[in-house]
């Protein structure tokens, strides 16, 4: 069974995107994008909820297409529309086929976003890793980490790192 990881900038008040999805704080470069960015080629299936499929459009992403080739990439929505031949699955029924990639895919699975995909997958047990690259900005309003409530949780923190930004990655077991 593939692990499931959430691998997110977060800031320090707990949003992933401040207002109308705005991301302009969040470190951009140096040694913790570097260090995510190295990450990222470690996972062998992306999930992601619509809106962050979406904010993709803005950087030149196109409809259907992949934004993690060397990945399978599913995007969780009802309302999203793909043409045909997309590289990416769209999923309607996200539960069961999570199920099913945990058991399929060939490594570990990349949690991109956002904050109403990572509630429920949390509510149902599926998450079993939090990597956090915790900015030092306050936004105070946005996209929250998670979004829904559901049990309070214990976690192990299995690794840390501070960079001289001021940026700090913690990694924990849920």
């Amino acid at each position: 069974m593939q692990p499931i990881i959430y691998d997110v900038a977060v800031s320090a008040d707990g949003f992933i995107a401040g207002a109308s999805g705005d991301v302009s704080l969040f470190p951009h470069t140096g040694e913790v994008v570097d260090d995510y960015t190295a990450r990222l080629q470690t996972y062998a299936a992306v999930l992601m909820g619509r809106a962050t499929y979406e904010f993709g459009y803005a950087f030149g992403l196109k409809p259907g297409q992949n934004p993690y080739p060397w990945a399978q990439s599913l995007v969780i929505s009802r309302t999203i529309d793909l043409p045909a031949g997309a590289q990416v699955e769209k999923v309607t029924d996200p539960l069961p086929r999570v199920e099913r990639l945990r058991s399929d895919a060939s490594g570990p699975i990349y949690l991109c976003g956002g904050g109403i995909l990572a509630g429920m997958l949390l509510r149902a047990g599926q998450i079993t890793h939090l990597r956090l690259k915790r900015a030092p900005i306050l936004l105070e309003r946005g996209v929250p980490l998670f979004t829904g409530e559901g049990p309070a949780r214990q976690m192990r923190l299995t690794e840390h790192k501070v960079y001289d930004s001021g940026a700090i990655y913690q990694e924990y077991t849920l």
